[in-house]
């Protein structure tokens, strides 16, 4: 392990699919893994080779280098307001990895002591898409409060050297890029799922993506899909958008069927 990626103690706070996922691999890379959470998780955590701990104040009084906040987006406020940051033992970077940015910052910005640093992230990938490897998979970081640069960088190193793609960017553009992109495509899928579509005997390779799609989102928890729509400020305008455009076409069908039907009567 060089020095950019030097074995790091790293405690996440949240340990559910989407943490143990990260955890694998970051654990593969020779780092040391303690976690908690609301619900009990030490089952699993001890087949991972990660340490579990029900209690916050144990966890939190632990040497960590590095917390990792892995709750929901709609649980995030919550959480980061309960933890005890009395308890912390050294310097820690804290970092979040929430599908919405400009959320979190805030958050983290008014409840992490100005003694802590700070770095957003999201990773453009899941269990899913990640399941063969991060490599050329986006991850997105911004440098919030950071002064200890050895260390996040060694933090940014656990993704850099697995092959993703580094992009730094302000988390006020990761959320109207995400509105743009990731929102949309769980909307539609949300879409397809309410009107139940399905794969038929006579499927073009368009509808078969939109199926997917479809799948896709009905692997993420509806917690995930409302955190996109309620914490991302431009997520609403791309739902306006969306329901104006829809609103056109419908318009446009409707004008070229009322012109088919006169050219029929005269």
């Amino acid at each position: 392990m060089s020095s950019s990626t030097r074995s790091l103690k790293i405690g996440i706070i949240g340990f559910g699919p989407f943490a143990q996922f990260l955890a694998k691999t970051m654990i593969k890379q020779g780092h040391l893994i303690n976690a908690t959470s609301r619900s009990d998780y030490s089952e699993i955590s001890g087949h991972l080779g990660v340490h579990f701990f029900r209690d916050m104040e144990e966890f939190m009084g632990l040497e960590h280098d590095v917390i990792l906040i892995c709750t929901s987006i709609m649980s995030l406020s919550e959480v980061v307001k309960s933890i005890p940051f009395h308890c912390l033992q050294r310097q820690t970077l804290f970092a979040d990895v929430l599908s919405v940015k400009e959320h979190p910052k805030q958050v983290l910005l008014q409840e992490v002591p100005e003694d802590y640093d700070l770095v957003c992230t999201h990773p453009m990938f899941g269990p899913e898409s990640g399941k063969c490897g991060w490599n050329n998979l986006t991850f997105m970081y911004e440098r919030v409060r950071v002064r200890d640069e050895a260390l996040c960088s060694s933090f940014l190193a656990i993704f850099e050297c697995e092959g993703c793609k580094m992009l730094e960017t302000t988390c006020e553009d990761h959320d109207r890029l995400a509105a743009e992109s990731q929102f949309i495509a769980h909307t539609i899928g949300r879409v397809l799922s309410e009107m139940q579509i399905k794969n038929t005997p006579i499927d073009t390779k368009g509808f078969e993506k939109l199926v997917q799609v479809k799948e896709s989102t009905e692997n993420d928890s509806f917690d995930l899909y409302s955190g996109l729509f309620i914490h991302n400020r431009f997520a609403k305008q791309q739902m306006n958008s969306l329901e104006s455009a829809l609103q056109r076409v419908k318009g446009l069908l409707e004008t070229r069927m009322n012109q088919q039907d006169r050219k029929k009567i005269s």
